[in-house]
């Protein structure tokens, strides 16, 4: 029996994505897959730490190839990782674009570096994962040769997040959010427009799962308007309770500031929970507004009201959005296909590369 393939992963490997990425490779690709992170986590002062270690980062990534030995080399983000993994001069090397420009914050005084390092990674990089559209928009606009973009999505779990619109309860409404409890996901948004709902007397249970520096916060602010006994703060949840969760639920809301492609809205969908989310370009890839779903402007607590009111008002339409997300979410965006497709991507590639060494 011949050996494995072996694939360098460099990225944060306690992140979901870089989880599900993983697991997908081993489990449909028969890769072995080894790891390298950076030490240094990148929040406040330690920022800069995380940036001090690029200076001896590509020797400490070539001493990984010299000692693993890969076959490919994959990264996340083209500003951090996968500007290493370009440096690195292995190939083939395939480079995931984790946000729809992966060059945040906006007013970084590091923003210019960070440019850079992604030239570098695009022009490098043999293989360029583009989650979805917004990605591939943004990459084609910096001169990326389309050849190089591989569009499709990680897909999502089936045999996990999956509740046919038939078994959803819609004795009252029941909205769920299952974004980090941070600054940029609008939480108090959220909070602020479901106080409006209480004071129309509309009946409501609204479930906010996980954890993150706002939670404490968030919690005081729900007492401050009056709606403690409406929400439910879950804290964090392991990823084996969300799909209950959100099966229990009918109405999923989401309202950060940006977003790429967001593997919580799939599976919410997945689940049969209406999506009422954000007005930005990353959620227009997947949500025609009033058709199969809502988009709402950031940061207006009002608007987000009344879209709530206008999707229970009329249960009809709604069940057929439905309809409709469960069978898009089923042919497109399946775990177990699509990470089929990107693993096979990965040994075509391999196959190119050692037939013309």
């Amino acid at each position: 029996m011949a050996a494995k393939r072996r694939i360098l992963f460099l990225g944060e490997t306690y992140r979901a994505d870089a989880i599900t990425w993983i697991t997908g490779l081993k489990e449909f690709g028969h890769f072995e897959v080894y790891t390298w992170e950076m030490r240094n986590v990148e929040r406040g002062w330690r920022r800069w730490l995380r940036f001090a270690e690029y200076l001896w980062a590509v020797n400490e990534v070539r001493k990984a190839i010299s000692a693993y030995k890969p076959h490919m080399v994959i990264a996340e983000r083209t500003t951090s990782f996968g500007y290493l993994a370009a440096r690195s001069g292995h190939h083939p090397i395939a480079v995931a674009q984790q946000g729809r420009t992966d060059i945040w914050p906006n007013k970084s005084i590091i923003k210019p570096l960070k440019k850079a390092m992604q030239r570098y990674c695009f022009k490098h990089a043999d293989l360029l994962h583009s989650w979805g559209p917004v990605m591939t928009s943004y990459m084609l606009s910096r001169a990326v040769p389309r050849h190089k973009i591989l569009e499709l999505p990680k897909g999502i779990d089936l045999r996990k997040f999956y509740a046919a619109p038939a078994t959803k309860p819609f004795d009252k409404i029941r909205a769920i959010v299952t974004r980090s409890m941070a600054a940029e996901y609008r939480h108090a948004v959220i909070l602020e427009a479901f106080s409006l709902l209480k004071k129309k007397g509309i009946d409501f249970e609204l479930v906010l799962v996980g954890s993150g520096p706002l939670k404490n916060l968030l919690e005081q602010y729900a007492d401050d308007l009056g709606i403690t006994q409406q929400v439910v703060f879950t804290g964090i949840v392991p990823n084996t309770e969300l799909p209950a969760l959100l099966k229990e639920a009918n109405i999923y809301i989401s309202m950060p500031l940006s977003e790429g492609v967001s593997a919580s809205l799939f599976e919410a969908m997945a689940t049969s929970n209406y999506p009422i989310v954000a007005d930005l370009e990353g959620n227009k890839s997947w949500i025609e507004h009033g058709v199969n779903g809502y988009l709402v402007p950031v940061d207006d607590s009002g608007h987000l009201a009344e879209s709530i009111m206008a999707v229970w008002s009329d249960q009809q339409k709604l069940k057929e959005a439905l309809h409709t997300n469960f069978q898009f979410v089923q042919n497109h965006v399946s775990y177990e296909k699509n990470m089929k497709l990107i693993a096979d991507k990965y040994h075509s590639m391999i196959d190119e590369f050692y037939k013309r060494t």
